[in-house]
């Protein structure tokens, strides 16, 4: 007969998985002796103690528990036995659901248990894994109640490798590709002169510091404005963006730098986070992203108008270097020396152009110029009495010049001129008795 439990007080919580009064042992049988002696008598058996009626639940068809009740002190009891812990397997059955949870299963060989990842949870994961996927997935082992079925809520995971990374890098890329953030043709050009510089970093980097000192060095008028937030870390996405929306809003910087000084792949994570890249592209003025050293390249390197190796290439690439200043003013004045030689010359072809124009337009006025005058020469010349004259014509004139065309106008002993053809002969009118004579 099994041994009671000795009866808990009304005031007691219900505990299906207590331990119970473990029975007496029996005695193991003697072997028997190679010589002849005696059987040894079994030990008596203790007496079972008296019922007294009272009942546990379970114990009885009368005393049964619900499903709930047991699947519920399940759940205690595992998640009680069980502290959070990794545990590696491969992924299959992998499936988003409608309400945003994952679920899936993890298995090797001989085994297999069913995973969830909540809604939740989800930030600390870098992609959904892939089916067939070796993953490593930090969680603590629970019961499903609804349908008493042991379940991993898993809180982290990484892959065996980068593949979870490599492939939430891809997913964001495509994304932000797709939506033109990565063109070429969007990427603005950095101002030649800035006034001012803003810098999004910690405050404690060595990213700062060398940003500082290189500016310091080559443009010591250039002001420097530092919005501070964090680099690494799970909040490092909210405080890159709210840092990139304060320098929109303030609107006095001419380029601003983004960027943290090396690290491992996790501590540059945040800076391929989509949010940090969308805000990144959001700035107003030219940006210049500087994560890491020169392997590193993050989704920020892809977004910014410039990518820089590191943070002091950020702050060269930024500003002007008296030398580099010098040699740019050398440069613009032969350009305008240049300029100006050749605005000359070409005045000068113009001038010569101008001049062999005018001068060949004015030859060809003169040339009908003249022949007008000559053709009309020659129409007055046919028209002149001087033409008539030559062909053996004369014209006689008074001495007040009139010219004397009809006989009427000669009165006897009139002095007049008589115009011939290459002279003029004085004459006189010859009296009539001297005609008759």
């Amino acid at each position: 007969m099994t041994p009671r439990r000795v009866p808990r007080g009304a005031e007691d919580p219900l505990d299906l998985f207590a331990p119970a009064e473990a029975p007496a042992p029996a005695a193991e049988p003697r072997k028997r002796a190679k010589s002849a002696r005696p059987a040894p008598q079994p030990e008596p058996k203790p007496e079972p103690e008296p019922s007294d009626g009272t009942t546990y639940p379970g114990e009885t068809p009368q005393s049964a528990v619900t499903v709930s009740l047991l699947t519920q002190t399940a759940r205690d009891v595992i998640e009680g036995a069980f502290i959070p812990l990794w545990v590696r397997g491969e992924v299959s059955d992998f499936k988003s659901h409608r309400n945003g949870h994952w679920y899936f299963s993890l298995r090797d060989r001989v085994a297999q248990i069913r995973c969830v990842v909540w809604n939740r949870d989800q930030r600390a994961i870098p992609a959904p894994p892939d089916d067939g996927m070796q993953v490593l997935a930090f969680g603590r082992l629970s019961v499903y109640a609804a349908r008493g079925e042991m379940q991993f809520s898993v809180l982290r995971m990484e892959a065996a490798g980068d593949g979870l990374r490599r492939k939430a890098l891809e997913r964001t890329r495509a994304r932000l590709e797709a939506d033109g953030l990565l063109a070429p043709e969007r990427k603005r050009p950095l101002p030649r002169h800035p006034r001012v510089i803003a810098v999004v970093t910690s405050l404690d980097g060595a990213a700062l510091h060398d940003i500082i000192a290189v500016t310091r060095r080559r443009a010591a008028g250039v002001r420097i404005v530092v919005v501070p937030a964090k680099v690494q870390g799970d909040d490092a996405p909210r405080e890159l963006c709210a840092a990139l929306a304060r320098l929109n809003r303030w609107g006095g910087a001419d380029v601003v730098i983004i960027g943290r000084g090396g690290g491992a792949r996790e501590d540059l994570w945040a800076f391929n986070d989509e949010r940090v890249a969308r805000a990144l592209a959001e700035c107003a003025v030219p940006t210049i992203s500087a994560v890491g050293h020169e392997v590193d390249i993050s989704i920020c390197d892809l977004v910014a108008d410039v990518r820089a190796a590191t943070p002091s290439a950020a702050a060269e690439a930024a500003t002007r270097s008296r030398a580099e200043l010098r040699a740019e003013l050398r440069k613009l004045s032969l350009r305008v020396a240049t300029a100006a030689r050749s605005l000359l010359r070409a005045r000068a072809d113009r001038v010569r152009h101008l001049e062999r124009d005018v001068a060949g337009a004015s030859e060809g006025v003169v040339r009908r110029r003249r022949a007008a005058l000559q053709d009309v020469s020659a129409r007055l010349h046919a028209l002149s009495p001087v033409a008539t004259l030559a062909r053996g014509y004369s014209v006689a004139r008074g001495a007040d010049g009139s010219t004397l065309g009809a006989a009427a106008s000669f009165r006897p002993g009139m002095p007049f001129d008589l115009i011939v053809r290459d002279g003029v002969v004085p004459a006189r009118v010859r009296r009539g008795d001297e005609d008759q004579r």
